[in-house]
């Protein structure tokens, strides 16, 4: 979203500064004068409230709705303030408002989830609310704690505007910092007076400014790195539950359904040095190196860096535009255009930053072609991470010349389901022959019979867990009881191995077998990295259950179409020979030459001849117009394949040069 320039804005000299300086803050200081006596006027404050759109202003003694936020940290009316210098605006507000963390509480997913394990687990239900909206709704949830209520409710959650504000501003900057990345499970600790940043005042020549937060809003704005950290995430990224058996009675064992934070702990991502090393924020939160005017209303606050920019930027872009297509039956602050930016930055985040597919070709016979796809994970934790319903998986299709399908590994059917996995659940797979084998990379939780579930609590086991690690991920760190490989992936040489044996690889190689009898002339290959975040196999044990949240998501849900988002592809082609389509009256040779010619002699007019190198890669094409042809192959050794064209015939011949 461009706006005018900043640099436009003829600012306050020094001295006028400073004088408003000493001004504004004998007005705060003075006897009498309340902590949260408003700086702005009542007219300025109903303009910066306008700003804010539908964003709630409410305060409840503990928190503020993110419309009172956005009154400074929003758009600048003036274009001076949450801008670059380029004029993009960089507001947290408006970049916040349209993502998954600003709609946790009104994701319709999670809502008919929490339906689902409650209506599950009835005795349970009063600790599944608790826990779920510890990190779905942590402003409701937790001022109920701080009033000294215990349980939450999803009713009461329903008609607190606060509640509903998902992880808003003050859900992660008022986080208490002592002990974050050693609590979990949304265990979170907070101030009800403070508000924590990532500039520490000691080392700035203008320290935080903080009269003015304390006059308008009440808070004292303090600085520390922890908020640029990944502890400052950790304590909803990684996520254990209680186990409760068929009957719904608890068994005392516990399930880590997440452990995002964990796996980044277990990457080479985790690392002091600034060369290798990245915090979370590093990827979901970007970075601006240049100095930004981090407050509307105070022309002589300087521009603070590096910025984070408030994107949270993950992979869900088909919650994202579900969401945007029925803003206004769950009542969403944000716009359609708030939505296709967070779309647009989410797209980019999958198809350009998460991982990298590579296609090599191997040996081709008259029967069989071979090819290996590697996948190279380029985040700091596994793809896919968090929620377990997420899976990705290897789309691989071999056609001939005329575009008709020889092999299709991977493929998807009108409801978006992969066609020939196994009902239960697809086992992992170092060499695939078959179009029915697909590699699906997921996690699979089992109930206290070992039987898949998708019921949370049910979860007791780890069935299968082959879900890309990142790089650097070992099986020796402390982290690893918590990110564990389960299945058949542990055995697997290439799963996050390099070719020397070594772990850490952050990679997988899959290795394909293509049956091509019949078939003479190119293949064309592709492979394709695909994601779901909501696959139909996750949902079905869902919907299956008569509830109105549950009913409203499943509309939803096909209405949208749960088509998965390409992240990633290789191509190739190949020249095949097959076996047992050699005409009589040929005459190929000598094979192998030693002097790279080859004589050819054929039964009719041959028409052209190309040569080729074993990748497909075309040598030489020429016209002949006769059934005899001298052929000269390249210089350095090694074996090549002849296509040879008539109007009745098509031959491939591989021939080798010594």
């Amino acid at each position: 979203m461009k706006i005018f320039n900043r640099t436009k804005i003829r600012p306050l000299t020094i001295i006028s500064a400073l004088l408003l300086v000493v001004a504004l803050t004998s007005a705060w200081m003075a006897p009498g004068t309340s902590k949260k006596a408003p700086y702005h006027s009542e007219g300025e404050m109903v303009q910066m409230m306008m700003q804010s759109g539908q964003l709630p202003t409410r305060d409840n003694g503990y928190f503020l709705g993110s419309g009172r936020c956005a009154g400074c940290h929003g758009v600048d009316p003036i274009a001076y303030a949450n801008i670059t210098m380029e004029g993009e605006q960089v507001s947290p507000a408006e970049n916040w408002r349209a993502t998954m963390m600003a709609n946790s509480a009104k994701d319709p997913l999670w809502l008919a989830k929490v339906a689902h394990e409650t209506t599950t687990n009835p005795m349970n239900a009063q600790a599944l609310v608790n826990k779920c909206t510890s990190c779905h709704a942590p402003v409701g949830r937790f001022t109920h704690l701080l009033m000294g209520q215990e349980n939450y409710s999803m009713d009461s959650l329903a008609t607190d505007s606060l509640a509903r504000d998902g992880v808003n501003c003050g859900a992660c900057h008022q986080q208490r910092l002592p002990g974050l990345g050693s609590h979990f499970s949304g265990e979170l600790r907070y101030h009800t007076d403070t508000i924590w940043g990532p500039f520490v005042s000691e080392e700035m020549n203008f320290p935080i400014f903080s009269e003015a937060m304390q006059s308008f809003v009440g808070y004292m704005p303090l600085g520390n790195h922890t908020v640029s950290k990944s502890e400052f995430c950790a304590t909803c990224h990684s996520l254990i539950t209680e186990t409760a058996d068929l009957n719904g009675n608890l068994t005392g064992g516990t399930f880590i359904e997440q452990a995002t934070y964990h796996e980044w702990l277990n990457s080479s991502f985790n690392n002091d040095d600034p060369l290798v090393g990245k915090e979370c924020q590093g990827c979901h939160m970007p970075r601006l190196d240049e100095p930004i005017v981090i407050a509307s209303g105070y022309s002589f606050l300087p521009g603070r860096q590096p910025f984070g920019q408030h994107w949270f930027v993950g992979g869900n872009s088909f919650m994202l535009g579900l969401m945007k297509n029925n803003i206004d039956s769950l009542k969403i602050t944000a716009t359609q255009d708030h939505f296709d930016r967070v779309i647009d930055r989410t797209l980019d985040n999958l198809q350009n930053h998460t991982a990298d597919v590579q296609l090599i070709t191997g040996d081709v016979d008259g029967d069989t072609a071979r090819f290996s796809v590697r996948i190279i994970n380029k985040v700091g934790h596994k793809f896919p991470s968090g929620y377990p319903a997420r899976r990705a998986y290897i789309e691989f299709i071999a056609t001939d010349d005329n575009g008709n399908e020889i092999f299709h590994s991977g493929k998807m059917n009108s409801m978006y389901e992969v066609i020939g996995q196994d009902p239960l659940w697809e086992p992992h797979y170092q060499t695939i022959s078959a179009d029915h084998q697909v590699q699906i990379y997921e996690m699979v939780m089992g109930d206290v019979n070992g039987n898949p579930t998708t019921v949370l609590e049910r979860a007791a086991t780890m069935l299968k867990d082959n879900r890309l690690v990142p790089p650097g991920f070992s099986t020796t760190h402390s982290a690893y009881d918590s990110t564990m490989i389960v299945g058949t992936a542990l055995l697997d040489p290439d799963f996050n191995h390099d070719a020397n044996g070594t772990e850490g690889s952050g990679s997988d190689i899959v290795h394909y077998h293509i049956p091509v009898t019949g078939i003479n002339g190119p293949v064309h290959v592709s492979a394709r990295l695909m994601y779901q975040s909501v696959p139909p196999k996750w949902v079905g044990e869902m919907f299956a259950i008569d509830h109105p949240m549950i009913n409203r998501f499943e509309q939803m849900y096909w209405a949208e179409g749960a088509d998965p988002v390409q992240v990633g592809s290789a191509d190739a082609t190949v020249l095949v020979a097959s076996v047992g389509n050699i005409a009589a009256k040929w005459s190929i040779g000598p094979n192998p030459t030693t002097n790279g010619q080859i004589q050819i002699l054929a039964p009719e007019v041959v028409d052209w001849i190309a040569i080729y190198n074993l990748q497909g890669q075309l040598i030489e094409r020429k016209r002949i117009m006769s059934n005899r042809a001298t052929l000269q192959l390249p210089d350095e050794s090694g074996t090549y394949i002849i296509e040879i064209s008539s109007n009745h015939f098509h031959r491939i011949e591989k021939v080798l040069k010594r």
